[in-house]
C-alpha cells in the first residue's frame, strides 16, 4: 500500500494504517486479559522530575513523553530530533542550509523555528535543568543520558518564558560509586564512525567523577556540483571555478563531523548535601546542511529598489539565464551552489556598483559550558537547591540561498553568545506531606551578537555588513503548592512573574566598512529596547480511582518572550513587540492494566493562543518601495487536539509501543499579515502523526539474548511557513528502522546491526521557501537508506 501523500488519498490511507496499528496494541492488550500475570512481564516504574520533585509518570498530572537511555539505544536514535519519532504532537527538525546549525522546534503547533538570537524558541530545551537559550546550537547528541522527558503544552509556571509550546529536557547519568565504563563503536553507510566512551570512578568514598566522549564522522550525501565543470559547454557562459580533472562533486553536504565531552564530579560531604559540577565542550565543523533546489521562477527576477527595477544578474549578466534549468529532478541529492556573486554595475550608476562576494560553504558550532547543581537537605521536609550555569558558544554559517551559479543572494556570518543562569528552588512538605510546595527565584543574563556581510541581490544592490548586539535580561519568581485532599483526589496550583529586557543594537556598514551601507545604513546606530513582564498560572486536579487508573484536569499558561524585528531593511521596520500568549485546559487518563502489563496514556486539550508573532508580508508608513521585515503581534488562534501513547508487554521479552496525536489549528484573528489567510495551519505542525514499535528478547542456549526491534512512524503533511504555499509544503511520509542486538549471558557485550529508513523514502526535513521575493524555494532531504553496525563493551 503506497503512503505517498502525493497520491489522490495517499494521505489519508496512510493516517487510517497508521491509526488502526496504534489501537491495535490496546485492543490486542484487552484480548490478552486472560493472561496470567507473570512478575517479570510488569512494566517499570518511570520516575520523572517534571514539577521539580520525584513522581511516578503515572502520578504526574502533565501529558509527558519519558523516554529512557535503554529505548533510546533500541531505536537508534542520537540526537534530539530523532526522539520525537514517537513523541505525540512534537515536532524537532534540524534546520535548513539557510538557517546553519539550527533546529525548529514545536509542539502542539507553537514553538520557532528562525535561528536569530534575537528572537526566542517556543520550546524549551533543557539539560540537566540548565535552559538552552537559542534553536542555534540545541541540535544535541543524546550522549550519556538517563532519561528524556517530553512535556508537552504551556510549562509557564515551572519552566518560565519560552517554554510556551511545552518543553524537552536531558537527563545526563550521574557519576555514582562503581568503577565502571563502555566503549562503542559504529561503522556505517558513507563510511560512518561513531565512537562513544564513558568512564566512572570513585575518587573518595564520597566524591565521584564520570567521563564521558563521543565522536562521528559520516560523509555527507548531497553533491554540491561544479556547474561549468560538469557542463563546459552550456549555452550561458557559466565557467567552471575548478578543474575537470580534480572531478565536478566540489563537496558532499550534509556530513557529520561532531565530537563532544563532558566530566561530572559528584560530591557527598555529607547526609544532607549533594554537590554536581559538570563541564561539557562541543565543536561541530562541517559542510552546510544538504539541500536541493526545488523551483526557481523561471524568467527575470526583478525587485523594486528605490524606484527603480534591478535584475538579478547571473555569472555573465548578458546570458538571461532561465533558472529553471538549476532545478534537479524529483528525488535527486545534489545542487549547483556555487558560493559565489561577481562584481557587477547593475544600475549603471557608480554609487550603486555591487562588488564581488565569495563564500567558503561551511557551518560550525563551537561551544561550552559548566554548571553547578547544589542539593541541600535542610531537614526531612524541607530542601533547598542551586543551578548556577554558564554557557558560550560561537557559531558560524555561510549560505548561497537560490543553490545555483545565479546571484541571488549570499551570505557569511558568525554569532557568539554567552549567557549566566541562576535559579534557587525551596522545596518543602507539611502536614504529613499532605501538603507540598516549591518556591523559587530565577536570574538569566546573555549577550549576542550577530555579525555577517550580506550580499542581497534580488531585492536591489543590498551588499552590507552587520555586527548587531542583543541584550537580554530576565528575573522571575514562582511558586507550586500540592494538596492531597484524600487518598484519592491531590490540587495543584501554580503561579509565576517574568520580568525581561532587551535591546537590539544595529549596525549596517557597507562592505569595506567605512561608511553606511545604502538602503539599510540609516539604521546603523539605532538602538531600540523591550521590556515587557507577564504572570503565568496553573491549576489542576487529579483522582485516583484505583491502583490502575488515574485521572486528571488541568488548565495552563505559557508565554514566547517579546523583543525586536532583527532583519528590518528601514528604520520604521526596527519596532519592538509583545510576548505571544498561551492559555490552555487539558483532561487526561493515565492508566496501568493488565497487572501492569498495559499502560495507557491519554489526553485531550484546548488552546487559546493569542498575539502570535508573526512575520508581516508588508509594512504600512515606508516611504521606501523595499521588502517588509517586521514582526508584529499580528495573530490569534484556537488549537485543539488528542494524543496517545501506550506500551504493552503481554510476556516477559515481549513489547509494542504506540502513539498518536491528532492537532487542530483554526486563525481567529489576523492582522496586516498580507498572504495569510484564516484556513492556514501553524508551521511544522502535522496534523495527524503516529508511531507503532515492537521488540522481543530471545534467550539463546549460551544464556545471552537476541532482540529484533522495529518501528514505524508516519506524519501528514506540514507547511515550514506560517503563509502555507505548495514553496514550503512537505508531504506526509512513513518511515520503518529495525535494529537487532544480540548480548552475552554476562550482558557486558553487545552487537548491533541496524537500519534506518528502510523503505528509501526521499522527503523533506524542512524547507526555506523565498519564492515570494527571490523566486526560489529548497528543501532539506533526509537521510536516505542507511546500514550500521555497533559493538559495545562494559567493564
Amino acid at each position: 500500500m503506497s503512503m505517498n501523500s502525493g497520491v489522490p488519498g495517499g494521505t489519508s490511507r496512510a493516517v487510517s494504517w497508521a491509526v488502526r496499528a496504534a489501537m491495535g496494541a490496546c485492543l490486542a492488550a484487552t484480548t490478552g486479559a486472560a493472561l496470567a500475570a507473570e512478575p517479570d512481564a510488569t512494566l517499570d516504574e518511570i520516575v520523572v522530575t517534571a514539577q521539580f520533585r520525584e513522581q511516578n509518570l503515572q502520578d504526574t498530572p502533565l501529558a509527558i513523553t519519558a523516554v529512557t537511555a535503554e529505548m533510546l539505544e533500541a531505536r537508534s536514535q542520537t540526537n534530539i530530533t530523532e526522539i520525537t519519532n514517537q513523541a505525540p504532537s512534537v515536532t524537532l527538525k534540524p534546520q535548513s542550509a539557510m538557517y546553519g546549525p539550527a533546529i525548529a522546534a514545536y509542539i502542539r503547533g507553537i514553538g520557532a523555528a528562525d535561528f536569530n538570537p534575537a528572537l526566542e524558541p517556543g520550546v524549551g530545551i533543557y539539560v540537566d535543568d540548565v535552559y538552552y537559550a537559542t534553536l542555534t546550537g540545541s541540535m544535541l547528541d543524546l550522549l550519556d543520558l538517563d532519561r528524556v522527558e517530553v512535556l508537552r503544552g504551556p510549562q509557564g509556571t515551572l519552566a518560565g518564558r519560552n517554554s510556551i509550546g511545552g518543553a524537552v529536557k536531558l537527563y545526563s547519568q550521574k557519576p555514582s560509586s562503581d568503577n565502571s565504563g563502555s566503549v562503542q563503536a559504529t561503522y556505517g553507510s558513507r563510511d560512518r564512525i561513531d565512537l562513544r566512551a564513558t568512564a566512572n570512578f570513585a575518587l573518595a568514598d564520597n566524591l565521584f567523577m564520570r567521563i564521558s566522549g563521543v565522536d562521528k564522522k559520516q560523509d555527507g550525501y548531497v553533491d554540491r556540483i561544479d556547474y561549468g565543470c560538469a557542463f563546459p559547454t552550456n549555452p550561458y557562459g557559466i565557467a567552471p571555478q575548478r578543474s575537470t580533472s580534480a572531478g565536478c562533486v566540489v563537496a558532499r553536504d550534509g556530513n557529520v563531523n561532531y565530537s563532544a565531552v563532558r566530566a561530572a564530579l559528584r560530591w557527598l560531604p555529607s547526609d544532607a548535601v549533594e554537590v554536581n559540577l559538570s563541564a561539557d565542550y562541543t565543536n561541530d565543523d562541517r559542510n552546510p546542511t544538504g539541500v536541493v533546489l526545488v523551483d526557481y521562477r523561471d524568467a527575470t527576477q526583478t525587485a523594486a529598489v528605490i524606484g527603480r527595477i534591478q535584475p538579478i544578474y547571473d555569472a555573465n549578466p548578458a546570458n538571461n539565464v532561465r533558472p529553471g534549468v538549476f532545478v534537479p529532478p524529483r528525488g535527486s541529492y545534489y545542487n549547483y551552489a556555487s558560493f559565489y556573486s561577481p562584481a557587477h554595475d547593475g544600475t549603471g550608476e557608480a554609487t550603486n556598483v555591487m562588488v564581488e562576494s565569495r563564500a567558503i560553504a561551511r557551518q560550525f558550532f563551537e561551544g561550552w559550558g559548566s554548571a553547578l547543581d547544589v542539593n541541600w537537605k535542610l531537614s526531612d521536609t524541607l530542601s533547598l537547591k542551586s543551578i548556577s550555569s554558564y554557557r558560550s558558544y560561537k557559531s558560524g554559517f555561510t549560505n548561497d540561498n537560490d543553490l545555483s551559479p545565479l546571484a541571488s543572494s549570499i551570505g557569511d556570518g558568525t554569532l557568539p553568545f554567552h549567557s549566566f543562569t541562576q535559579e534557587l528552588r525551596l522545596n518543602g512538605a507539611a502536614l504529613d506531606n499532605a501538603l507540598t510546595y516549591t518556591l523559587g527565584a530565577y536570574y538569566l543574563d546573555q549577550q549576542s551578537r550577530y555579525q555577517s556581510w550580506q550580499d542581497l541581490r534580488y531585492t536591489g544592490p543590498l551588499q552590507f555588513q552587520q555586527d548587531d548586539v542583543v541584550n537580554v535580561k530576565t528575573k522571575a519568581a514562582f511558586g507550586q503548592v500540592g494538596y492531597k485532599a484524600t487518598e484519592q483526589l491531590e490540587f495543584t496550583a501554580g503561579i509565576r512573574y517574568t520580568d525581561e529586557h532587551k535591546d537590539y543594537n544595529y549596525v549596517r556598514l557597507n562592505r569595506s566598512g567605512t561608511a553606511p551601507a545604502a538602503v539599510v545604513g540609516a539604521l546603523n546606530g539605532l538602538t531600540v529596547p523591550y521590556d515587557g513582564n507577564h504572570t503565568d498560572y496553573r491549576l489542576a486536579a487529579q483522582y485516583r480511582w484505583n491502583d490502575d487508573v488515574m485521572t486528571y484536569v488541568q488548565w495552563s499558561t505559557g508565554f514566547k518572550g517579546g523583543g525586536v524585528s532583527p532583519r528590518p531593511f528601514v528604520v520604521d521596520q526596527a519596532v519592538p513587540f509583545g510576548p505571544e500568549k498561551l492559555e490552555s485546559w487539558e483532561v487526561g487518563v493515565k492508566t496501568d492494566l493488565l497487572d501492569r502489563r498495559l499502560r495507557v496514556n491519554a489526553d485531550v486539550f484546548y488552546s487559546d493562543y493569542t498575539d502570535m508573532q508573526l512575520g508581516l508580508q508588508t509594512c504600512t508608513g515606508s516611504t521606501l518601495p523595499v521588502p517588509c521585515g517586521r514582526i508584529a503581534n499580528a495573530g490569534d488562534a484556537h488549537i485543539k487536539g488528542f494524543e496517545f501513547e501506550s506500551t504493552f508487554r503481554p510476556v516477559a521479552g515481549f513489547s509494542i509501543d504506540a502513539s498518536y496525536s491528532y492537532t487542530d489549528f483554526n486563525y481567529t484573528r489576523l492582522n496586516n499579515v498580507g498572504g495569510i489567510q484564516s484556513s492556514f495551519v501553524a508551521p511544522f505542525m502535522p496534523k495527524d502523526k503516529t508511531s507503532v514499535g515492537a521488540q522481543y528478547e530471545f534467550t539463546l542456549g549460551s544464556g545471552g539474548t537476541l532482540t529484533p526491534r522495529v518501528d514505524g512512524s508516519f506524519q501528514s503533511e506540514i507547511f515550514t511557513n506560517g503563509n502555507n504555499q505548495l514553496t514550503n509544503r512537505i508531504g506526509g511520509y512513513t518511515l520503518f528502522n529495525a535494529r537487532l542486538t544480540w548480548k552475552n549471558a554476562e550482558g557486558d557485550l553487545e552487537a548491533s546491526l541496524e537500519g534506518t529508513n528502510l523503505g528509501d523514502k526521499y522527503y523533506f526535513q524542512s524547507r526555506a521557501d523565498q519564492y515570494t521575493g527571490a523566486g526560489h524555494t529548497d528543501g532539506a532531504p533526509g537521510r536516505p537508506r542507511e546500514f550500521a553496525l555497533t559493538i559495545k563493551k562494559k567493564f
